[in-house]
């Protein structure tokens, strides 16, 4: 695009490459110190008193659900999905597996909740991203001529909250109707009363034989006994007329 702008040269070119470097390193440094603090936590046993707490929720796998969704919607104020995704979810499969929940379920319902994450403030990166776009100073619309007023950020905080209510009743939407997400694996079947009956291999006698099945063509130029002779001519008695 800078190319088929003219504006492509080697001091835009170095600092794209140095700016991809930066967000490289501060992806890669998130993901080390994720690990580090990960096996720190694990060490001391940590996931199992994480396990031990969420499975002991009052309402059972709804409860376990409504619990999770309303930590994770507050770390997502506060913290980037990326810490959320690599700290906090691999600590919820153990209790999830633990409910008998089934884990796409579970992420699909993470994932929606993670989406919202960017809206809420006062750490959205979607209303961020507006804030840089918003006008902050009055300006004249280039089609009405008007006067417009510039968008302050309570403004975009007061706007974000109608998209946040709309994701928080398609989580809820999720969570009450398992099937929405889990229609692919059909009715489940107990294995225990299905009984498999292998029918009896047919006999192995050899052609002709008598007694069971023969396996093979059969024999059809032997001549079949006690069949009437009808190339015998048959003599009659002449009949007189007195």
């Amino acid at each position: 695009m800078a190319y088929l702008k003219g504006r492509l040269s080697g001091q835009v070119l170095t600092m794209a490459l140095a700016s991809t470097t930066r967000l490289s390193a501060f992806v890669m440094f998130i993901l080390i110190g994720a690990r580090v603090f990960s096996l720190t936590f694990y060490g001391v046993n940590g996931h199992v008193w994480v396990e031990e707490l969420l499975t002991s929720v009052p309402g059972g796998e709804i409860g376990f659900l409504i619990v999770v969704n309303i930590i994770l919607f507050i770390l997502g104020c506060f913290l980037d999905f990326f810490e959320i995704a690599f700290i906090i979810v691999p600590l919820l499969i153990a209790p999830a597996e633990a409910f008998g929940i089934d884990l796409i379920w579970l992420g699909v319902i993470i994932g929606m909740n993670l989406q919202t994450s960017f809206l809420t403030p006062p750490f959205g990166f979607a209303l961020f991203y507006l804030r840089s776009v918003a006008a902050r100073v009055p300006y004249v619309d280039k089609l009405t001529g008007r006067r417009m007023e510039p968008i302050t950020t309570p403004q975009i905080y007061a706007g974000a909250v109608w998209f946040i209510a709309i994701q928080v009743v398609m989580i809820s939407l999720v969570v009450a109707f398992p099937q929405l997400v889990l229609h692919y694996k059909g009715p489940v079947v107990d294995s225990s009363n299905i009984t498999i009956t292998v029918p009896a291999p047919p006999s192995l006698a050899p052609p002709g034989g008598v007694g069971g099945a023969t396996l093979g063509a059969p024999n059809l130029g032997a001549p079949t006994l006690g069949a009437p002779n009808l190339g015998t001519p048959t003599l009659a008695a002449p009949v007189v007329n007195p």
